[in-house]
This record gives structure tokens, C-alpha cells and sequence, in this order.
């Protein structure tokens, strides 16, 4: 696989946690490359180590061993202030739980990313009324995340995501709790939005609407991959 068409080069990864006096595996020796514009779902049962990888895809942790790659750029070469930078540039992310800040408006909370990027005013507007657009939630920008509906909520988590164009986006059971409906939205959002954008998208899911709509499904078990 050619640098230019893989987002992600993961390779040997091996994550241990302590868990009391006991040593944990969460990473045995995992490797993985995601194409650009591919969207790739993880799955296997809980503590199979999907966090653990979603964490270090998304630079959230570091591995004890193995390499990464993020746009051809090796990452665990670089120091905190430029992992933080990268980051911020980026990845994208989206939660179960949402974590929209409760305060600020939809608007606010799409405009976030780019604040922190420092991108200028105009521009800022321009991305996040685009971003708002896109997700269907124009009309919903001055409200507050409580008054919006789950799925709604999702919505605003994924405009946030995708507001600066990462070239990656890591995405944690998003469709947990919402109902069929509202669940077959969100993936036919995430996946039209991210083919568009030429985004590596990688799902961890227990939800078999999520993953029958990826391009590729990948089992973890015990910190493998199957």
C-alpha cells in the first residue's frame, strides 16, 4: 500500500496497563493501515482493546512498542507540543456520549475546533455554517445541545468533526443508544460526509447497523485482530 493512499499505518502496536499488582495486554502486536476515504469499523466484546486502539489512532495515548503514521509523518517522533498540534489539525472525534460543552450554542460548539486551530473570523463562519449545513442543522444553531434530540446531538458531535476537514476521524460506538431510525441516519451521514472529504474514518462498534455499512470490518479479540 502506497504512502499516499494510506491515512494510517499502524504497525506492532503493543499497549500494557497495570490493573493492581497484574500486568494487562491490551495491544498484542497490532498493525493496521486505513485508506484515505476508506471507513473501517472495529468490533469484539468489551476490554478486547477497541479503546485502546481508537486511543492511540487518535494520539490520545502513546504504545509501549510498534510505529505510527498519520499522513506519512511518523508520530511518536515528535514531542508533545507538535503531537498536540497534529492532533488539533488532524483528527477528528466523535463519542457515544457526545461531549458537546453544555453552554455554548450548536454554533459555538462547531466552531470550537477551528478557534483553537486560530483560523480567522470569516473564514470560521463560512466552515461552520457549512459544517451545520451538511448535518441538516442550520436552523438549530443558537440552541443549546439539551434541546436537542440524541440524534441531533450526534449530528452537532459530527459537524464538529468534521468543521476543520481532518484526515482522520475516530469515532466511539456512535450510534449507541439512538433509536433504528435515527441510527441509520448517522451512518449514512458519517459515511457520505467522509467519502466526500477523503477521511479515513475508524469505528468502534458493537452496532451491526454501524459496521455492515463499512467498507471494511475488522475483529478484535484479546488485543488482536482476527
Amino acid at each position: 500500500m502506497s504512502a499516499e493512499s494510506c491515512t494510517v499505518r499502524l504497525t506492532g502496536l503493543r499497549k500494557n496497563y497495570r490493573v493492581g499488582e497484574a500486568s494487562v495486554e491490551a495491544l498484542k502486536g497490532v498493525s493496521l493501515d486505513v485508506l484515505s476515504g476508506e471507513m473501517v469499523a472495529l468490533t469484539g466484546p468489551s476490554g478486547s482493546g477497541k479503546s485502546t486502539l481508537l486511543n492511540l489512532c487518535g494520539l490520545i495515548d502513546t504504545p509501549d512498542a510498534g510505529s505510527r503514521e498519520l499522513g506519512g509523518t511518523v508520530i511518536d517522533k515528535l514531542d508533545e507540543i507538535a503531537l498536540t498540534r497534529l492532533r488539533r489539525e488532524k483528527v477528528g472525534f466523535i463519542f457515544q456520549g457526545f461531549n458537546l460543552v453544555p453552554v455554548m450554542t450548536v454554533y459555538d460548539n462547531v466552531e470550537y475546533p477551528l478557534l483553537l486551530l486560530g483560523v480567522a473570523a470569516a473564514e470560521r463562519r463560512q466552515l461552520t455554517l457549512t459544517a451545520l449545513q451538511q448535518v441538516g442543522l442550520e436552523d438549530y444553531a443558537l440552541r443549546l445541545p439539551d434541546a436537542l434530540s440524541g440524534g441531533q446531538r450526534q449530528r452537532v458531535a459530527i459537524a464538529r468533526a468534521l468543521v476543520k476537514s481532518p484526515a482522520l476521524v475516530i469515532a466511539d460506538e456512535p450510534t449507541a443508544n439512538l433509536d433504528s431510525t435515527t441510527a441509520r441516519q448517522i451512518v449514512d451521514l458519517l459515511h457520505e460526509l467522509a467519502h466526500e472529504r477523503n477521511a479515513s474514518v475508524v469505528v468502534a462498534t458493537h452496532d451491526e447497523r454501524m459496521s455492515s455499512h463499512c467498507d471494511r470490518v475488522l475483529h478484535l479479540i484479546d488485543g488482536e485482530l482476527q
